[in-house]
């Protein structure tokens, strides 16, 4: 006879169990490792008991949802950003599940993991975008510079309309350089896009799209996200990340909000940093400018790859979207600008050096680009000096040259900006607002 202590297998034929007090039938004999104890009543305790785990099990077959006194109302929330009436585009809008009671009898909460988001990414994939940032990058090889075409993916939100632009948020870091920039829609129509605003304190920026330049199936097939409050998130609650991941088109990820308030570098040289919500769902390259949502489908944050790098696993970054809102707002507001040609663009006529976040920190300087020269052209004209260290221009914030120059892209010579400065004074620094015509760049720097 073969023994182990599960099951006993009798050579005669007749088949035993070990586990006690089952009867396999007349024809099979049965045995006990020791006596059967007698059964106990069911006691008050062990029926709740049952009731407790019959509970959990009722809660995991509604969807995962919160059931009992407190049900999830997942709806539209807030409103867009801006009202437009009448609107072309529609708001997302998320349908309220529809949860059974049947079986449950206790009045008491009970929670459990939202594992199915089905309706939240139906009701707001529509109102995120991919896009698509074509440059160009200047590469030396055995001292000589070569110019190629590049191509990089991100993500958009749509977040409202005028009269004749669909304008879309993302990452600054998304658009900037860009020759190009096409959009990707829900319904896989491509049209293209301008930059309307950017701030590249917040890693933040607004392009749009012209309303003419959309099909009207296109228009049907779009929607406006729901922008959530951010301040209201706790700690160990759902989120979803909608975004174009590597590029591949639209995906979705889950986990949870991890922290809440993570001051982590937003930019490669550490000059500039955030407080930011960091969640376990996966935010991979492509997804910057994409959304993180809450479980009523309302955008609590704006993804960023970029943030935090790809050293460590189950750790993503996004702009609270509370702290996004006047960023956005004061963004969509400004006039779409086109990239003019070379020949027209305008200059400062000055060279600078980056003020970083450790290089403010260690000498008391405000960030942003300090002036080591100023050469004859607007910058003079307009009475920048040596040692001032420029904060913004015409309204965007300024934290590197990289920065600087980029803006001065879209500005032609003779047009009239306003330069933020912080000019030393007395042991400190005094804000200064000065108003510069552009003019060409310096003949002899």
């Amino acid at each position: 006879m073969y023994n182990d202590r599960d099951n006993n297998y009798n050579t005669g034929g007749n088949y035993s169990s070990g586990y006690q007090g089952y009867d396999y039938g007349e024809n099979r004999s049965y045995s006990y490792y020791e006596t059967p104890r007698p059964k106990k009543k069911k006691t008050g305790k062990a029926i709740a008991i049952i009731l407790g785990v019959f509970l959990i099990i009722g809660a995991s077959a509604v969807g995962g949802y919160y059931v009992g006194n407190n049900f999830l109302s997942i709806g539209a929330g807030s409103t867009a950003i801006e009202e437009v009436a009448p609107p072309l585009i529609k708001e997302a809008e998320v349908k309220e599940p529809q949860v059974s009671q049947s079986g449950i009898e206790s009045t008491q909460t009970v929670t459990a993991v939202v594992t199915d988001v089905t309706n939240v990414v139906e009701a707001v994939m529509p109102s995120v975008v991919s896009i698509t940032n074509t440059s160009v990058i200047t590469q030396s090889f055995w001292g000589q510079q070569f110019q190629s075409e590049n191509q990089s993916s991100g993500s958009g939100i749509i977040v409202g309309e005028n009269d004749t632009e669909l304008l879309i948020v993302t990452n600054n870091h998304v658009i900037s350089d860009s020759t190009e920039l096409k959009v990707q829609f829900i319904d896989g129509s491509i049209a293209s896009a301008k930059v309307k605003g950017t701030d590249a304190n917040m890693d933040l920026a607004v392009i749009a799209v012209p309303l003419n330049s959309l099909e009207t199936t296109t228009i049907s097939n779009i929607s406006i996200a729901v922008l959530g409050d951010s301040e209201s998130l706790k700690v160990g609650e759902p989120a979803i990340a909608i975004g174009n991941a590597l590029g591949y088109g639209q995906s979705v990820t889950t986990g949870v909000i991890s922290a809440l308030n993570r001051q982590i570098a937003m930019s490669e040289d550490g000059s500039t940093t955030g407080m930011l919500i960091q969640t376990d769902a996966a935010i991979n390259p492509g997804n910057s400018g994409g959304a993180l949502l809450n479980v009523r489908g309302e955008v609590v944050g704006i993804n960023s790859n970029k943030i935090g790098g790809s050293t460590v696993e189950g750790m993503g970054y996004a702009i609270p979207i509370s702290n996004a809102k006047p960023i956005i707002e004061e963004l969509m507001s400004r006039e779409t600008k086109d990239k003019v040609e070379e020949a027209k663009k305008g200059y400062l006529a000055i060279s600078g050096l980056n003020v970083t976040s450790d290089v403010s920190a260690m000498y008391g300087m405000p960030e942003g680009v300090y002036v080591a020269q100023v050469y004859n052209g607007a910058a003079y004209e307009a009475g920048i000096l040596k040692g001032d260290i420029i904060t913004a221009f015409d309204g965007s914030s300024v934290k590197t040259m990289e920065d600087l120059q980029g803006y001065l892209e879209y500005y032609e010579i003779g047009e009239t900006v306003m330069v933020t400065i912080q000019r030393p004074n007395a042991g400190g620094y005094i804000e200064q607002q000065l108003q510069v015509i552009l003019g060409p760049p310096a003949q002899n720097p």
